[in-house]
């Protein structure tokens, strides 16, 4: 069986691309197509496969500017020639799922999430753009939503890894989905034989939708002492509000961030999350979370065993939830138990379950034709 896996870009090792890591396991044969490839950036096991970029990884600057290019990927997709692949996985977040299959092949699509920039959060990222990008969004975002609302027609099956993004495929794609969450390496974190530190962590990247200055915000108010980690684009904004009790670190090599992950009284995760590996990171490593009770942090943590809730991202709904978690004892090796249920072993014994079953069920379903002029607006 020939296999394909297609994933959108290839220019770090965050969640999406441990998915492609772990399905190169489970395929050693699969050939990797992507729209930009750098491989320093990437793992050994994706460095031993043949990867083919799009057209979209030979223009001007596309290691660093790939997402402008977001208006051709969907012709770049279409061009990929997959002839005499049997099995296509495609990995979407960006797009990727728009390959036009061959007959006879079987195409899994394991998303992500539909792209968050055309359909959930377009209007956030909208306002936060500049004037000139926020302009060019419009026409060029109602063209990608048409097109990739065809383009799912062309996946056979759907795998999402959480409820919560099952539910933005059945809203924005009319189809059904399969639940697998993504892989989290949880032995690779440990459990401290000390009790929590004097110190709660907050980390990922630095990003507007993930809502970290309320949490800094809300530190600063309580006088508790909070680290920061991670990059992105509200890093410097960030250290700016950062008060005396607030360490800002910015990024950190792994084996920082997982002391600092057995060291700490409790992870803070403001944000809305399609899934959130960084819960299960922490919660791998013993220590609770205090997270936002919406997204994919209501699948990973359990009220009152493994972390608490807060139901309104404000500065004080932290600070009570904050005020709530001295309350309680947690058991460390609870924690670490029920995070072994999003382990990488679980995520491959899952994932190929549910591949197995959609390789050997009825004929495909049959596919419309890849032009979006053909879509209403209204689709």
């Amino acid at each position: 069986m020939r296999v394909a896996i297609v994933h959108y870009w290839l220019v770090g090792m965050r969640g999406g691309e441990k998915v492609v890591e772990a399905l190169c396991r489970m395929y050693p044969q699969a050939d990797i197509f992507t729209h930009v490839y750098q491989p320093a950036a990437m793992s050994e096991t994706i460095r031993g496969r043949r990867v083919t970029q799009s057209f979209v990884g030979s223009l001007p600057y596309a290691a660093k500017l790939y997402k402008n290019y977001l208006p051709l990927m969907p012709m770049a997709l279409e061009q990929l020639d997959l002839r005499g692949y049997d099995l296509i996985i495609s990995s979407e977040s960006g797009p990727a799922k728009g390959i036009i299959p061959p007959p006879g092949s079987v195409h899994i699509c394991y998303c992500h999430s539909p792209m968050r920039y055309i359909w959930n959060m377009f209007h956030e990222y909208r306002s936060g753009a500049g004037v000139l990008k926020r302009a060019l969004m419009m026409p060029a975002a109602h063209y990608i939503r048409q097109w990739d609302a065809v383009s799912a027609d062309r996946v056979d099956h759907f795998v999402a890894n959480s409820h919560n993004v099952a539910r933005r495929i059945s809203r924005y794609y009319r189809r059904d989905a399969d639940v697998v969450p993504p892989p989290v390496s949880v032995d690779d974190f440990i459990v401290s034989d000390e009790p929590g530190g004097d110190y709660d962590l907050m980390a990922g990247e630095l990003v507007g939708y993930k809502r970290p200055e309320l949490a800094v915000e809300a530190y600063n108010a309580m006088g508790r002492r909070l680290v920061v980690v991670g990059g992105g684009e509200m890093l410097a904004a960030i250290r700016r509000i950062a008060g005396p009790t607030v360490m800002v670190l910015g990024p950190q090599p792994f084996p920082a961030l997982r002391d600092l992950y057995s060291g700490c009284r409790a992870l803070v995760f403001p944000g809305e999350e399609d899934f959130g590996i960084v819960p299960v990171e922490a919660m791998a490593s013993g220590r609770p979370v205090l997270a936002y009770g919406k997204g994919g942090a209501t699948e990973t943590v359990v009220e009152g065993v493994t972390g608490l809730f807060f139901h309104e991202q404000s500065v004080e709904a932290i600070i009570e939830a904050e005020r709530r978690l001295a309350d309680i004892r947690f058991d460390p090796a609870t924690i670490r138990q029920h995070a072994e249920r999003f382990s990488v072993a679980v995520f491959e014994q899952r994932m190929g379950a549910v591949i197995r079953a959609h390789l050997g069920s009825s004929t495909p379903r049959p596919r419309l034709s890849p032009a979006p002029a053909l879509v209403s607006a209204g689709a």
